[in-house]
């Protein structure tokens, strides 16, 4: 196994910061490490540093990428003569919430999915909602930025979405509101089947979610309702989420217990 980082963009041969302690965790347990400038690969160019060793598989730890973008990785590290351990299908499955929505939806709020020109607040309308929380296929504004109270204020948020992130990618969800206790999210890591948490039992849910998303390696957000249901907010691929509340000792742990030769 070797694990693919993105690199500091003015020091190339060292990882970037924010994944300079996985790097380091990783190295510890004897596994390869590559880097690559982030940069030069969005413009054409793919130089990994040391260069990946053929047939071996490949986790890439990096930055957000569209599924096109994570496309064009997966051929460039096959270039190489080395394979990414995830599909660019795999990877859109768990990145798009439309991909993974229909797999799970008994256990995640009712979302409806939209074009950014569809008349999103008339169709809300017209299905019965008079609220929702809104999202692009990735990621929202935050818990209260994205929080639609009133339909009649999409527009302004999609404006608000736009600005802050660049671009609404996909195309815009709206999720039904329920109610969720204060400060119960958390997160699991699932690797080949095999669910890892920080502490406590693995909630029934998320063993669904393992069983039925077929995936390497990907993360399950939950919290909990204020009738005591655990419920799945997001799923992410695990290249690219966030540790949150891991520590990178305890993140690369589960994994490595997975990956270890």
């Amino acid at each position: 196994m070797q694990i693919l980082f993105p690199s500091d963009p003015f020091r190339t041969r060292l990882p970037d910061e924010a994944y300079a302690e996985e790097h380091q965790e990783w190295s510890e347990r004897g596994l390869s490490t590559a880097v690559f400038s982030f940069e030069s690969f969005l413009n054409g160019s793919f130089q990994p540093r040391p260069a990946l060793e053929a047939e071996v598989p490949v986790l890439y730890r990096g930055w957000m990428l569209t599924p096109d973008q994570y496309a064009q990785l997966h051929q460039a590290v096959a270039a190489e003569g080395a394979r990414l351990r995830t599909s660019p299908e795999a990877y859109e499955r768990c990145h798009y919430l439309p991909r993974w929505y229909p797999l799970l939806a008994e256990f995640t709020p009712e979302t409806r999915f939209f074009a950014e020109t569809d008349p999103i607040v008339s169709s809300l309308r017209e299905s019965g909602w008079d609220s929702c929380f809104l999202k692009d296929y990735v990621k929202s504004l935050g818990a209260t930025g994205s929080m639609v109270r009133d339909l009649n204020q999409i527009p302004e948020v999609l404006t608000r979405m736009r600005k802050y992130r660049g671009t609404i990618e996909g195309g815009v969800c709206a999720r039904r509101l329920e109610s969720f206790l204060p400060d119960s999210e958390d997160r699991y890591l699932v690797s080949d089947g095999r669910v890892y948490g920080r502490s406590g039992p693995i909630p029934e849910v998320v063993r669904f979610a393992a069983e039925r998303i077929a995936s390497p390696f990907f993360t399950v957000d939950t919290t909990q309702r204020d009738d005591g249901t655990i419920r799945i907010i997001e799923l992410g691929d695990g290249q690219v989420s966030d540790r949150k509340q891991w520590s990178a000792g305890d993140w690369v742990s589960a994994l490595a217990g997975k990956v270890a030769p």
